[in-house]
């Protein structure tokens, strides 16, 4: 019997959206209000996958995300783009001018920060969810406080679109990943993108040292993230992800890198979504 799919949000949320285009329509989601809700659900086995944002066009990394697949021994096994367009919604017979508040999920609400500097007035409010505050706003019938969230939010619990497509810049997009507690075996063949972690020594040149490894090997850097390791000041690990024709070759600098770098870790092996 196949399980849910945990996302972070409600039914109507971007992870829901991406659960639905990358899995099918039908199906089966959790709703979780935290990523860590999420990731236990998984590690409990209630959940088959999770779907978990790591970065944004707009808004950059979210880079604790990036700890708990490393923290839980999570596999990336896919991957989805999504174009997020924002959209201010409100009880239907209200217009921005009797707005005082707008709710939503910090990310949303820093990738429309232009839009909403035109608006003074407005009190900008954090809350964990976009679809959550568009539902509580319907079901309680709030007037005065606007949601941002997705078209498909304001469709779900019946809103009136104030102004569509209000993030800062028109093409945004923010990248999925598709979490399982372990890796499942996908052909060599079809593999095309790894993404991985080690530390290095806090010394002149260790870096550049892994990034030749990863250019002689004929391996195409696509991201790099630091996060800087609690228990060791000034010392860092590293997310990279990496694109390959040849998994000869991803195999190769990988055997090399191993032996460089301290914590060496295959966060997953997956299908590049853009190639």
């Amino acid at each position: 019997m196949t399980k849910p799919i945990a996302i972070q949000g409600i039914k109507g949320s971007f992870h829901h959206e991406v659960a639905q285009q990358y899995f099918n329509p039908k199906t089966e989601v959790v709703e979780c209000m935290s990523f860590d809700s999420a990731v236990d659900s998984l590690l409990q086995g209630d959940t088959d996958y999770i779907v978990m944002a790591l970065e944004n066009s707009i808004a950059g990394s979210i880079i604790p995300n990036y700890a708990l697949i490393d923290n839980h021994d999570l596999s990336i096994v896919g991957e989805y783009y999504l174009d997020i367009q924002h959209n201010l919604m409100a009880l239907s017979g209200q217009s921005i001018a009797s707005i005082s508040e707008v709710h939503s999920h910090p990310m949303a609400l820093l990738q429309c920060k232009v839009f909403l500097k035109d608006y003074p007035h407005i009190k900008l409010v954090e809350a964990k969810d976009t679809a959550d505050v568009a539902k509580q706003i319907s079901e309680e019938k709030i007037k005065g406080i606007a949601a941002i969230a997705s078209k498909n939010a304001a469709n779900l619990y019946g809103l009136d679109v104030l102004a569509k497509s209000i993030q800062t810049i028109k093409h945004n997009e923010t990248r999925f990943a598709i979490i399982k507690r372990q890796n499942h075996q996908i052909e060599r063949k079809e593999l095309n993108k790894a993404s991985l972690k080690f530390e290095l020594d806090h010394k002149r040149g260790s870096l550049a040292t892994i990034l030749n490894v990863m250019s002689d090997c004929k391996l195409n850097l696509t991201k790099i993230q630091s996060l800087p390791k609690i228990e060791t000041p000034w010392k860092y690990a590293f997310f990279v992800d990496v694109t390959f024709e040849d998994y000869k070759d991803y195999e190769k600098a990988q055997s090399i890198m191993q032996l460089m770098a301290e914590n060496f870790k295959v966060l997953g092996e997956y299908k590049n979504a853009r190639l």
